[in-house]
């Protein structure tokens, strides 16, 4: 599962080919969370509102790109990184 993002301690990733509604993985301190792309937590939990926010600032950056990407891995394409929070 490619890392699209990688900030404060934070891993984006997502799937190749994977099911709907769109969405990314999480990783923060060996928890795992399902965002959609409007901040919605769909299974799972970071256990730290501060990493929770700070995903929920990230998507509302980059949710054109998320979307891209989403196409892009549904159609077995590269997908591209996007830039962390700084």
């Amino acid at each position: 599962m490619p890392i699209i993002s990688r900030f404060f301690g934070i891993i984006i990733r997502m799937f190749y080919d994977d099911h709907n509604p769109p969405h990314f993985h999480a990783e923060y301190q060996g928890e795992n969370a399902l965002f959609d792309f409007n901040g919605n937590i769909l299974k799972g939990s970071l256990n730290s509102r501060t990493a929770t926010k700070l995903v929920r600032e990230w998507i509302d950056l980059h949710v054109a790109e998320l979307e891209k990407d989403w196409q892009l891995a549904q159609e077995g394409k590269d997908i591209t990184k996007i830039k962390p929070l700084n």
